[in-house]
């Protein structure tokens, strides 16, 4: 794997700049020697920081892109307003954003995505010992949701008689169940699921069925970076390797 450092913020060059050399493939980046990836911490097991590196499932991923271009991954932690919107990517503030990140048409508006990478579904994390196990005994509640998510999204559309509280990140959010400031938090069953594991007070009660899939986002018409992107991921899928870091985080091959 690509070694990977972290930053607690920046902003690269302007994509027409033209500061940095092209890497292997023709592929230009924001920085010299470096793919320079949006994200928004804390999401674990997707991305989180352990013992000052930052790493997870996402991370992993991007380094297979990273050694593919002969690079190493730099990560910038930023608010997950700025990646969605597509502005990080515009700004020339990072080469790519992998943060979780659910395909859908507003966002495909505001920037290009990768072919899916991860399967994902939104779930309901609640105290072990509240009873609650569906959305209809949510109303009336108090429901954590994190912002700008398409979690917050789904609660905003089914639950119309619940409280929405608004987090701006997953640590927030899950903290607040956890010390029952909420009833419930709403949000993608993979770092849910690995919350509950860690802490047996809490429990994933209930999936809902949304059929998401995350992407990895590129600015729009960087089709040498989206190329670059998709051949990493299908050459991970093919030899075996996207297997391994699957079962790496998530303790089960996929589709088990």
């Amino acid at each position: 794997m690509a070694a990977t450092a972290a930053v607690l913020a920046g902003c690269g060059n302007s994509p027409d700049s033209g500061q940095a050399p092209a890497a292997e493939g023709g592929v230009q980046l924001v920085a010299e020697g470096k793919l320079t990836t949006c994200t928004h911490l804390p999401y674990e097991p997707f991305q989180f920081n352990e013992g000052g590196t930052i790493v997870g499932f996402d991370v992993e991923i991007v380094d297979l892109v990273a050694t593919k271009l002969g690079v190493t991954q730099e990560i910038i932690d930023t608010p997950f307003e700025g990646i969605q919107s597509g502005e990080d990517l515009n700004i020339g503030k990072c080469d790519v954003a992998a943060a979780a990140m659910t395909i859908n048409e507003v966002r495909q508006q505001n920037f290009d995505f990768s072919e899916p990478y991860f399967d994902a579904t939104q779930a309901l994390l609640v105290r072990a010992d509240a009873g609650i196990t569906s959305a209809e005994q949510l109303a009336g509640k108090r429901v954590g949701v994190q912002n700008s998510t398409t979690g917050q999204e789904w609660a905003q559309s089914n639950l119309p008689n619940s409280e929405l509280v608004v987090y701006e990140d997953l640590g927030l959010l899950t903290t607040a169940a956890q010390t029952s400031q909420v009833d419930a938090a709403i949000n993608d069953n993979g770092p849910l699921l690995d919350f509950a594991k860690k802490n047996p007070e809490m429990a994933v009660t209930a999936e809902f069925d949304t059929d998401e899939q995350y992407g990895i986002g590129v600015r729009k018409g960087n089709t040498a970076m989206l190329q670059a992107v998709n051949e990493a991921l299908t050459a991970a899928r093919s030899d075996g390797t996207y297997d391994r870091i699957y079962e790496k985080w998530f303790g089960k091959a996929p589709g088990a």
